[in-house]
């Protein structure tokens, strides 16, 4: 491929991902205008994404109509720090959830998930106070929970089904508690549990309870 089909093919991608740019700032500016915390605290990294795109692009754009080495060099630097950063960041995420990959159950074709599984940093950032705090008012706020009495008519479906990490671990009791389901969201705790799991106490059927507190 000779230099003016390559700068061709630069010009035109660059152009693309800088219209991607645009889009992703225009959705960062909307999320701005909510009065949902959750999505503001949003609002900054993804202006900060877009932003990041639009600059990476606009310099492979610049460096292929004008034909600037300088740029283009400057261009494919910025691409392998990208790549590399994104391999570290694969990398790191596998470590920390590694052994978290979720405990089957005889019966259930989702897993359930304990916090001890994972690294001990992401439990110290998990369990400080206000990052978790800030995580809770969000999952309460989007109501998954209240959700799956609507996704799943019947218990047997319940079962059946392959439950978000979210689902299994903060929306119903672990297993081994015991405690009948009434519907996919509800469950009878006047079953005396023989469970020694500290979750079975924690469990509350209100919506902003749940399985929240709960290791699983």
């Amino acid at each position: 491929m000779g230099m003016g089909t390559s700068t061709f093919v630069i010009r035109w991608v660059n152009l693309l991902t800088m219209l991607l740019a645009v889009a992703v700032i225009i959705f960062g500016v909307w999320m701005s205008t909510h009065n949902d915390g959750c999505r503001r605290s949003l609002t900054f990294p993804v202006l900060a994404l877009g932003g990041f795109i639009f600059l990476i692009s606009i310099i492979g754009f610049l460096g292929a109509c004008k034909r600037s080495v300088a740029l283009l060099w400057i261009y494919l630097a910025v691409l392998l720090i990208v790549l590399i950063a994104i391999l570290v960041f694969t990398v790191l995420a596998f470590i920390i959830t590694n052994n978290g990959s979720g405990h089957s159950n005889p019966g259930l074709r989702y897993k359930e998930y304990k916090l001890n599984d994972y690294s001990s940093w992401f439990l110290k950032e998990l369990n400080n106070t206000n990052n978790w705090k800030r995580l809770k008012s969000c999952l309460v706020k989007s109501e998954q929970c209240r959700k799956l009495s609507k996704k799943y008519k019947t218990i047997k479906q319940l079962k059946s089904a392959e439950l978000t990490p979210i689902e299994a671990g903060c929306c119903r009791p672990p297993s081994e508690c015991g405690y009948p389901a009434v519907n996919a969201s509800y469950y009878d705790l006047s079953f005396h549990s023989i469970s020694s799991n500290k979750d079975c106490k924690l469990y509350k059927n209100l919506r902003t309870i749940k399985c929240y507190n709960c290791d699983s």
